[in-house]
């Protein structure tokens, strides 16, 4: 599998994964335009990707859907929890394009697509677990808490795009959020913090994983510095060393590195 996180944020979110057989994107949160953009430099065309796989119905993750799957008659998957509030959005997608998916497993291809629901503010939000050729990966972000469910699913992936939102100070310090809006980030399903996705790791780092991506930063109430070494200091505490048992990376709204998971 190869795999490339085309932008991470509140911004828009976008991520690509391929194997020999298939090419997908999990969301679109940026323009047709500049999702085929920044294809190209994957040597993709939009007409290559064979399905698009939401996570929920926000704006992050859906603002290219309409225009690029109705452009290039692209499959669309949605949980069956969260398929009304996606398509509510949409004006050109054709209903023939959308396919809905319970709490089980399914094949695009070679692609084996898991799922686990996510506690988070939407109608319905899902984390993907994706397995090929005994390889394992997730992409779990937005998300106000972990839980024994989210974890065991997660456990083994090799590689986790993990939510490190905000840092707690920053955010309770920023004074153009409002009381109501830094409650709602800091709630059970709201964002997860630098912290919370450090204990998160610790996890993840005694059962199989060995690299992490943080992703889904605040522009307002992160920095791609403090939360690598919020994360990296917290591990530390705990006989966890980045570099030698984990290797911590983190993403941004520009293209970031392309793992292939041999």
């Amino acid at each position: 599998m190869r795999v490339c996180n085309l932008s991470s944020g509140s911004d828009g979110n976008v991520t690509y994964v391929e194997t020999d057989n298939v090419k997908i994107l999990v969301d679109i949160g940026l323009s047709c335009a500049e999702v085929c953009k920044r294809l190209k430099l994957l040597n993709v065309d939009g007409s290559d990707i064979d399905a698009i796989l939401i996570t929920h119905e926000h704006s992050d993750h859906i603002k290219g859907l309409d225009v690029f799957a109705s452009k290039y008659k692209t499959k669309v998957f949605v949980h069956e929890k969260g398929m009304a509030a996606v398509f509510s959005k949409m004006k050109k997608l054709s209903p023939s394009q959308m396919f809905s998916f319970g709490d089980f497993s399914f094949y695009i291809k070679d692609l084996i697509v898991d799922n686990v629901s996510l506690p988070h503010d939407s109608v319905h939000c899902t984390g993907y677990i994706f397995t090929c050729n005994q390889r394992k990966f997730s992409i779990i972000t937005d998300l106000g808490h972990t839980t024994n469910v989210i974890l065991n699913k997660i456990s083994g992936s090799s590689l986790v795009y993990l939510e490190s939102n905000h840092d707690e100070k920053m955010l309770r310090e920023n004074p153009n959020y409002s009381a109501s809006l830094k409650a709602r980030i800091l709630g059970t399903k709201g964002h997860l913090s630098n912290l919370a996705s450090a204990k998160v790791i610790e996890y993840l780092a005694r059962n199989g994983t060995r690299q992490v991506m943080l992703s889904h930063l605040s522009r307002q109430n992160n920095t791609e510095v403090l939360a690598y070494t919020t994360v990296c200091d917290y591990l530390k505490t705990k006989g966890i060393i980045e570099g030698e048992h984990i290797k911590i990376s983190v993403a941004s709204i520009l293209p970031s590195a392309i793992f292939k998971l041999n």
